[in-house]
């Protein structure tokens, strides 16, 4: 599984959109910086699993969704994630001591090779095709919309596919 995080905002992510000429689409939204952070992970299967939370990923919030990752996934698990901090923190390795390391084993892609992660791809994909010029009106809106466009995500598995496929990992 590879692992990783990303940051949503209440403001659009605007991208180029059709509309007749001479009429300029407009986005109102509330100039607002409050944001989720999320955590996700996808296998080659085409599985998504994702955590969203209103405060900075941490070393708790890396634990509980490696629980909740344990808990759905059966037999021996490898982790894929970048250098983050929260990752190498003394809550993860705490973590691993209690008897996750038993089914988890952790690697660490290269500083210098963010690319070669297909879960970017998965931020790449909600934040440009399923919430694009999306504006929200609070964090409630913006929790809804990403709950909404995460389970369509999951049921394209193709689409999860895509993202091994362009790392060169299929």
């Amino acid at each position: 599984m590879f692992v990783d995080e990303a940051g949503f905002y209440q403001l659009p992510a605007a991208v180029r959109t059709w509309a007749p000429r001479g009429e300029t689409p407009e986005l109102r939204a509330p100039l607002n910086y409050d944001n989720l952070s999320t955590i996700s992970g996808i296998t080659p299967a085409g599985k998504l699993y994702m955590l969203a939370r209103e405060q900075p990923i941490s070393g708790k919030e890396v634990v509980s969704f490696l629980r909740h990752v344990l808990r759905e996934v059966s037999g021996k698990l490898t982790i894929v994630w970048d250098g983050l901090p929260a990752h190498r923190g003394q809550t993860v390795k705490e973590f691993l001591r209690e008897g996750a390391s038993r089914r988890l084993h952790l690697e660490r892609l290269p500083g210098y090779a963010p690319d070669l992660n297909p879960d970017e791809g998965v931020w790449n994909y909600l934040k440009n095709v399923e919430m694009k010029n999306l504006c929200c009106q609070g964090l409630d809106h913006l929790k809804t919309e990403l709950r909404k466009a995460k389970e369509r995500l999951r049921h394209k598995t193709q689409i999860i596919n895509s993202f091994f496929r362009e790392v060169g990992l299929v």
